[in-house]
């Protein structure tokens, strides 16, 4: 007798697991940190929002760490450092022309006239330690870090790119409050009164959620934070630069 063959079920392809529900968790709380540090930041003491945003970025690294992203999931792996580095230099390079061209051109010239920065002392102590210290290391620890791999986690990366920018774009709503008062290009294209100051704000939130997805996309095309940071500090610290050159020189 022949035996009888026998048929091996073959199993049907089944969709990728849903993340867990504490991959969730993770994000809310993410989220909850961002947003109390920015009202915190914002609308508190001199001193808080001096150190809330470097605490927090601390505060969520170790979170995050805690939570089981690895260094390279929060782009700090050692490895990445080279690819991270030569995106860095040709980011700042690009900015530097950018602004080169916006400094040069009379239009544009007046849209860095920004009073926080009308003295060369000033700008240049905003430029080398405010900006880095308080401002770029730890946003881009919190955003292209921590939540770029708790969102990656989530939702791959389309969330990463989609929530990460829209979410940096919203965390500048309260720092562009007074945006086209201290600024007298701003001022004059958008008017000083509440039309103003809704359309300088939501020009702001769409500005920085455009970045946010240039620092996203430098942060995993390098791998690495060397690379949005850089380009996050030259965006500021270039420009408060060449907001004191512009001052100097129009003011001889």
């Amino acid at each position: 007798m022949v035996p009888e063959t026998l048929s091996v079920p073959v199993p049907h392809e089944t969709a990728e697991p849903r993340p867990r529900f504490h991959a969730y968790v993770d994000l809310a709380v993410v989220v909850a940190v961002l947003v109390c540090t920015n009202l915190i930041a914002h609308f508190t003491t001199v001193w808080a929002s001096i150190a809330a945003v470097p605490i927090a970025a601390g505060v969520l690294l170790g979170l995050g760490r805690g939570r089981g992203l690895g260094w390279a999931e929060l782009g700090l792996s050692p490895r990445h450092w080279r690819p991270g580095s030569l995106y860095a230099l040709a980011a700042v390079a690009l900015v530097l022309a950018v602004v080169a061209v916006g400094v040069a051109v009379p239009f544009t010239r007046q849209f860095f006239l920004s009073n926080r920065y009308a003295t060369v002392s000033g700008a240049l102590i905003a430029s080398m330690i405010i900006i880095p210290l308080q401002t770029v290391i730890p946003e881009e620890l919190a955003f292209r870090g921590v939540l770029h791999g708790t969102l990656e986690r989530v939702w791959g990366a389309r969330g990463v790119f989609a929530a990460g920018s829209v979410l940096f774009g919203l965390w500048h709503i309260a720092s562009s409050l007074g945006l086209t008062s201290g600024n007298r290009g701003l001022a004059g294209v958008l008017g000083g009164g509440v039309v103003g100051q809704v359309l300088g704000i939501a020009g702001a939130v769409a500005a920085t959620a455009a970045a946010g997805v240039a620092f996203t996309w430098l942060r995993r095309r390098s791998g690495s934070l060397l690379a949005p940071i850089a380009l996050h500090w030259s965006l500021n610290g270039v420009g408060a630069l060449a907001a004191a050159l512009v001052w100097h020189v129009s003011l001889n």
